[in-house]
């Protein structure tokens, strides 16, 4: 693959920060913050604690923060955002000076009894300093990292960030720059982002396997909690789950063994098995490894460390035995990983959720977003598509072959507004089933239960996702949008909880929709690509409601963003009174369902011979008036045209598989467009 070097990475990236800046009517600056804290937990750099927060005061400056809390890690956060597209800005030593004194003293007196009722009590910044202090009172703070988010670069005459004390506990600092958020990206596309130092004496498996190379090691308990307190959650495949603490009998055996019979791990243990793109070797001993990544055997490092962590064992005694294979093809990393994972995974059950990223959903929905045109709005001469990023960084990766000309037809086919990722797709999908506690834990317990709920539907019926859930779901995200962008207009509206607001007010505008048997007529959004005025009205009293309810939270409620992600606010908001005006916006449930079974029909006739059936059974009139309608459609590409044009003139007397879809699709497009056919 031939990636995007840092530059047009940087440049891709802004304009990314400006897209979505537009679409949700958020500062530059609060979206740079956002996106980079996202590839962050996808990099587990974060965890799913992670949450914004700003305080801004003299000499005093937080973006958000973020707890770890199997390794009682606290973490806070500050950006300097350049948002120079031309250049990459250096961070100098004075900005990094500047940024980390700023952090410290945020820290230092949020660990004094009070600091927190200095704050107004509905703003995020109140809930953030209220934990912290919280934790600190709790000693369950180990460690406090002072993080620097940056669209620059760091000079390179950084001084050593040595780490320092405060208060009997460790501070380290960290700079996180565009150099850095690049090495992410190549991490989920080429190479890995992280190596291990290590010191394990290993044995290299024969195998005439051309695409890996295996080795059996074995690691010291005491080294393994090392690496874990290095890496965290960045050592293990995202789609497992890595830790079900002491609850299931496989974990309460690891405890009695570490605690008891520590000699013995080794023989009855599993171990850990995992994969690598790389490994230093030297006297048959590995020195090092690049992008380490366990994919079975969570528990058993979870249960160690925890054990060493928690309940102050001894783990010296432990040896636990290793089996890493390393890819020969690191572009295939990503995939080998998944495949292993899921394989390995047999000590404990595991849900076929967990393995979503290889769910056949992703297929079915990123081939919908391929050939699915959006109608042209505003005048537009140019039809355009929604782009499922399944993958970070698969946007660009589209654009690494192409010629400028072709660059710039992909960018006006796919702009950047309307490229659409799996993590915002999970959080309008669960607003609308009614889960806004859910969504309010953040984006990962969003994506999480998105999974579990899209594996089980997809298992009962594989005909669940159709176009009609295609356009309907890209119906949801605009529908989200447009209300992020109204609160942030509203004149009621004086910042924090806009996250919770938009998914609370969306989820009870669903509900009231449900009480009535009713559905909404999602075709309406589609066909504009923005709510109908009726229903932003509705939307602007009702969110203005649920921001009036979810400020005054209960007596005994911990704060408001705590309360929010309680199934117990939800509800206390179902309770509200409100009648909302729509009818002329819904649909009967005999035409919902009608339009379901209509769909699910239209997906059996996409696949295959289905298709090509439909497609050699066409009239010749219909195929004519096909022709003559896309004989002045500018839009259609060279190869569709020519396709087009050799079947219409029976030139192409049985189209293969692969055309018959591309005809189908044309011939869906004309309909949808107004073509009587």
């Amino acid at each position: 693959m031939n990636l995007p070097s840092l530059e047009e990475f940087h440049q891709d990236f802004l304009q990314t920060i400006l897209s979505d800046s537009q679409s949700r009517e958020i500062s530059k600056a609060e979206s740079f913050f956002e996106k980079v804290c996202e590839q962050l937990i996808s990099s587990a750099d974060l965890t799913k604690n992670y949450a914004n927060a700003n305080y801004y005061k003299k000499g005093i400056r937080v973006d958000g923060f973020d707890y770890d809390e199997e390794r009682k890690i606290l973490s806070l956060l500050v950006s300097q955002f350049f948002q120079t597209e031309e250049k990459i800005e250096t961070l100098t030593n004075k900005h990094i000076d500047d940024k980390f004194k700023q952090l410290k003293t945020f820290y230092q007196k949020c660990i004094e009894e009070g600091f927190y009722h200095e704050m107004e009590e509905t703003a995020e910044s109140y809930d953030m300093a209220y934990q912290i202090c919280q934790k600190s009172k709790e000693r369950a703070i180990e460690k406090v990292k002072l993080v620097i988010l940056t669209d620059g670069k760091a000079t390179r005459n950084l001084k050593e960030l040595p780490d320092n004390i405060l208060h009997n506990t460790p501070i380290e600092f960290r700079v996180i720059d565009i150099s850095y958020l690049y090495k992410i990206y190549l991490s989920q596309n080429e190479s890995g982002v992280f190596e291990v130092e290590t010191d394990f004496p290993c044995l290299a498996v024969s195998t005439t396997s051309d695409e890996y190379q295996s080795y059996l090691s074995v690691i010291s308990g005491n080294e393994l909690v090392r690496i874990y307190d290095n890496f965290g959650q960045k050592l293990f495949e995202q789609n497992v789950r890595t830790f079900l603490q002491f609850r299931g009998s496989v974990n309460k055996g690891l405890r009695n063994t570490i605690e008891y019979n520590p000699t013995m791990f080794f023989a009855y243990n599993n171990g850990i098995t995992a994969t690598a793109t790389r490994v230093d070797l030297k006297d048959n001993r590995i020195k090092k490894i690049h992008n380490l990544q366990i994919v079975n055997g969570g528990q058993t490092t979870s249960a160690i460390y925890a054990a060493f962590k928690n309940l102050k064992q001894d783990v010296s005694d432990i040896s636990v035995q290793i089996k890493l294979s390393v890819m020969k093809k690191p572009e295939e990393h990503h995939d080998f990983v998944s495949k292993v994972s899921e394989y390995a995974n047999t000590q404990n059950k595991i849900n076929k959720s967990d393995f979503f990223s290889n769910s056949p959903f992703h297929k079915e929905f990123k081939e919908y977003s391929k050939r699915v045109w959006v109608p042209t709005i505003d005048g537009s001469q140019h039809r355009t598509k929604w782009f499922y990023e399944r993958v970070r960084g698969e946007y660009l990766n589209e654009q690494a072959y192409l010629t400028p000309s072709e660059k710039r037809q992909f960018q006006l086919e796919c702009p950047k507004k309307q490229v659409l990722d799996k993590t915002f797709l999970s959080k309008s999908e669960n607003t609308w089933e009614q889960k806004p506690h859910i969504v309010s834990k953040g984006a990962q317990y969003s994506f999480a239960e998105y999974a579990k709920t899209t594996t089980e539907k997809c298992e009962k019926n594989s005909l669940t996702i159709t176009e009609n859930y295609f356009r309907d779901s890209i119906c949801r995200v605009i529908l989200f949008k447009n209300v992020e962008r109204m609160i942030s207009n509203a004149d009621w509206y004086n910042g924090g909880f806009r996250a919770q607001i938009v998914t609370y007010s969306i989820a009870y505008l669903a509900y009231l929709i449900n009480q009535n048997n009713k559905f909404l007529n999602f075709k309406l959004i589609w066909e504009e690509q923005s709510i109908p005025p009726k229903l932003e009205i509705n939307l602007e009293q009702i969110t203005k409601l649920i921001h009036e309810k979810i400020i005054s939270p209960p007596p005994g409620s911990a704060n408001i963003a705590q309360w929010c992600k309680q199934e117990g606010c939800w509800n206390e908001i179902k309770k509200i009174e409100f009648n909302v005006d729509l009818d002329d916006l819904l649909i009967e449930q005999e035409e919902y369902e009608s339009l379901k079974k209509e769909s699910k029909k239209e997906k059996k006739l996409d696949s295959g011979i289905e298709i090509q059936t439909f497609i050699v059974q066409l009239p010749s009139d219909k195929k004519n008036k096909l022709l003559e309608y896309y004989k002045k459609n500018e839009n259609l590409s060279s190869k569709d045209s020519d396709i087009l044009t050799k079947w219409c003139e029976n030139k192409l007397k049985l189209p293969s598989e692969k055309q018959s879809k591309i005809l189908y699709s044309l011939y869906q497009t004309a309909i949808s467009d107004g073509l009587p056919l």
